[in-house]
């Protein structure tokens, strides 16, 4: 087997496209969407780019392609893009006629693109346990995420319930103080009533005593009459 230094290399086909009418920089920025993809991967990529220069590119690849199969005997469904570069090619110089008799240079730029594959053995059911591993590898994440969320919801119902628990200690905390303030009103209110009581007390004293000399008085004018009334009948009676 060839080798490239100390590692093996595998075996392959190249393409070169010499003085395509693209501008290097907008070839590279195609050529690295595809550079390290499989063959077929890489040509559904080129064919639904929107850049002008996915076109040549998408030549040179399929170039490449054909000559590892014709030339190499090797399975395309087995290619792997290894190189893919590009190189400045010759800059056409022209110019265009601007006002007072100037002239304002023109560069058209070209370039050469390569693409080189290499054949890549693929094991029996590669690709199903390739999509295999990449379904189980989707289920984890979504259970690990799903258990995240889960964690995330029990945390949050305790926190909540520690606030509930909280708040009812406060209230409950803050209610004797109001059962407090009631009683003070309501003893304020019963010293209020027992002062006006008291107060009413004090006012009608004077008058009952005024009342009860006025009776005292008038009983032993009352007495006096009926005495004398008695003696004049006592005398008339004698008579």
């Amino acid at each position: 087997m060839p080798t490239k230094g100390d590692a093996p290399v595998l075996p392959g086909a190249r393409a070169i496209a010499r003085h395509v009418h693209v501008s290097p920089m907008k070839a590279r920025r195609v050529v690295n969407l595809v550079r390290g993809l499989p063959a077929k991967e890489a040509l559904t990529v080129l064919q639904f780019a929107t850049q002008a220069a996915s076109e040549p590119v998408y030549k040179v690849v399929a170039s490449a392609i054909a000559n590892a199969e014709n030339n190499e005997r090797l399975d395309p469904d087995s290619l792997l893009i290894s190189e893919a570069y590009v190189d400045d090619g010759p800059t056409l110089k022209r110019f265009r006629p601007r006002a007072q008799g100037r002239a304002y240079r023109i560069r058209k730029r070209t370039c050469h693109i390569t693409i080189a594959v290499e054949s890549v053995p693929v094991q029996a059911g590669g690709r199903r346990a390739a999509k295999a591993a990449g379904t189980a590898t989707r289920a984890t994440a979504t259970k690990a995420l799903a258990g995240a969320a889960k964690a995330t919801a029990t945390a949050a119902r305790a926190t909540a319930t520690r606030a509930k628990a909280t708040a009812t200690k406060a209230a409950a905390k803050k209610a004797p103080s109001k059962k407090n303030g009631a009683d003070e009103a309501v003893t304020l209110e019963k010293a209020a009533a027992r002062e006006s009581a008291t107060t009413t007390t004090d006012e009608a004293a004077p008058k009952k005593a005024a009342a009860t000399q006025t009776t005292g008085a008038s009983k032993p004018t009352l007495s006096k009459e009926t005495a004398t009334t008695q003696v004049e009948a006592a005398e008339e009676g004698t008579e």
